[in-house]
């Protein structure tokens, strides 16, 4: 297996915050009023979902990842923007190339690329994409990812497959960045890290996996670390049971791992703590569903100050 020439990228030592929307229960319009709130509000990022159906709920309005995410491309001008994570299996990988390209080109090269191999069986069972094993699927997305880096090139190439056969294939046009940043999500010894270690520029842990991010963190090679968080903002000290409690209900351990919750002052130890462990990219949900009143209070009360940029006095 050859390894990726990862994205060059000088290093930093401040942490890099983004915004997480998944787009289900919602419409176009807040979706874009919420990605240009974070984009005023200094965060680096924004992040959808990448689902045909939202998982755990009944049916409702989930809005299509890339279709939503071409609208968020030309609504904003300065955050990048990706998806946490998308589904590998959704579409072939001369497709996907030929979408992250043009979505690049959209957005004057502001696209991150998040993959994973896609283990919410249901969801492609449910829509006629089941049959391959996990670890066909993770054989699957390690194929994506050559394709990916050879389509980007522009050359015609040959790729002779497991899994994809492509005979004089090639992508124009090529994405402004060249090479688009990779992240690759999940927190399987066998499945996950391996890709993530020949692959990715980012290794984004879930939530669920990172009370283990010690045990994986050194098997990710030279991939920098993601992670997501639940985030419970209570304006007061008054407010924050209530905030806790209803960052439980909405975002429940078991799939968001440990949240965050407290007042700013406290949110900002509680990220710093989380920067010491390594990570550098915090990709935030906020137990409000995100109103673009609490994304702005987090960017210059918890954020800026977790950054270096202010203080939580100020």
């Amino acid at each position: 297996m050859g390894t990726y020439a990862r994205t060059v990228e000088e290093p930093v030592n401040t942490a890099r915050f983004g915004v997480y929307v998944p787009q289900f229960k919602t419409d176009v319009d807040r979706v874009r009023t919420l990605a240009q709130a974070a984009e005023e509000s200094g965060y680096e990022s924004f992040w959808l979902m990448d689902h045909l159906s939202t998982p755990g709920a009944p049916p409702c309005d989930t809005l299509e990842s890339w279709t939503l995410l071409t609208a968020l491309a030309a609504s904003t001008s300065r955050i990048r923007l990706g998806h946490l994570v998308g589904c590998n299996p959704l579409r072939p990988p001369a497709l996907l190339a030929k979408m992250a390209a043009t979505v690049d080109r959209i957005s004057a090269g502001r696209l991150e690329l998040g993959l994973g191999w896609g283990s919410v069986e249901e969801e492609l069972t449910q829509f006629g994409l089941g049959g391959a094993s996990r670890r066909e699927r993770s054989e699957q997305l390690g194929e994506t990812l050559r394709i990916l880096e050879a389509m980007w090139t522009g050359t015609p190439f040959d790729h002779l497959g497991k899994h994809f056969t492509l005979r004089g294939a090639y992508g124009l046009p090529v994405p402004v960045q060249g090479r688009i940043p990779i992240h690759l999500g999940g927190a399987g010894r066998e499945l996950t890290m391996p890709l993530v270690a020949a692959y990715a520029d980012w290794w984004n842990c879930l939530g669920a996996g990172r009370h283990r991010l010690e045990e994986l963190a050194p098997l990710r090679g030279g991939a920098r670390i993601s992670a997501q968080y639940a985030v419970g903002l209570a304006r007061t000290s008054a407010e924050r049971e209530e905030v806790a409690a209803a960052t439980r209900r909405r975002m429940p351990e078991v799939a968001w791992g440990r949240p965050l919750v407290g007042t700013p002052d406290e949110l900002v130890e509680q990220f710093r703590a989380e920067r010491a462990r390594g990570v550098e990219l915090f990709v935030v949900r906020f137990h409000d569903f995100d109103r673009a009143e609490t994304i702005e209070l987090f960017a210059r009360e918890v954020a800026a100050v977790v950054r270096g940029r202010g203080s939580a006095a100020e």
